[in-house]
């Protein structure tokens, strides 16, 4: 007798499913390789066995050449492996993160949106909410930040303060999880800046 998950455990499962990424890419690289070296060293070794001469360097004079090197030597190779070794098990244990975002769910729904499509949105409404060619504005939409950039026509100013506002506004209607910490810039215009 299997148990049903709950609609909640369900739509939770969804919305990670859709906001992280597999770490597939990450293993199959690991696997590749880790592949890659022990054919290296088969062929080697066959090489040897055969009489032939090595590709690179047979395994015995590989091993040769690590206990001749020195105590400088033994500890960059072994910091390249720890360092290696940190790597895979920080992609392992990390989450991948895509570039998305859920909204409000409503009514049991969830609702996933790709920040290209927040960065749009938000662009847009500030464009007529502000009365700014939309040309002019830049928004970036990270996992945690938002980046709106505002370069005004020459002569013209710009009150950031009230781009702030409008945009906390509407992030705050997007009500995005994960949350979001907004900044807001002004780049100058290339003859501004002589």
């Amino acid at each position: 007798m299997s148990a049903t998950p709950s609609p909640d455990r369900a739509l939770a499962r969804v919305q990670r499913r859709e906001t992280h990424s597999p770490r597939s890419t990450a293993m199959v690289v690991a696997v590749v390789l880790v592949i890659a070296l022990i054919a290296y060293l088969g062929v080697e070794t066959v090489l040897v066995m055969a009489g032939a001469p090595a590709l690179v360097a047979a395994p015995t004079d590989l091993l040769r050449g690590l206990s001749a090197a020195s105590g400088a030597a033994m500890t960059a190779i072994g910091a390249a492996v720890a360092l290696v070794g940190a790597v895979f098990v920080v992609i392992a244990v990390t989450p991948g993160r895509l570039a998305k975002h859920t909204m409000a769910t409503v009514d049991g729904t969830i609702v996933v949106v790709d920040n290209g499509v927040i960065a749009a949105a938000l662009a847009q409404h500030l464009s007529d909410a502000l009365g700014i060619d939309r040309r002019r504005l830049t928004v970036g939409v990270g996992h945690r930040r938002v980046d709106v950039t505002v370069q005004p026509e020459t002569g013209l100013g710009i009150d950031l303060d009230e781009v702030r506002a409008v945009s906390e506004a509407e992030l705050d209607t997007y009500q995005l999880t994960p949350s979001v910490t907004l900044s807001v810039h002004r780049r100058l215009d290339k003859k501004e800046e002589r």
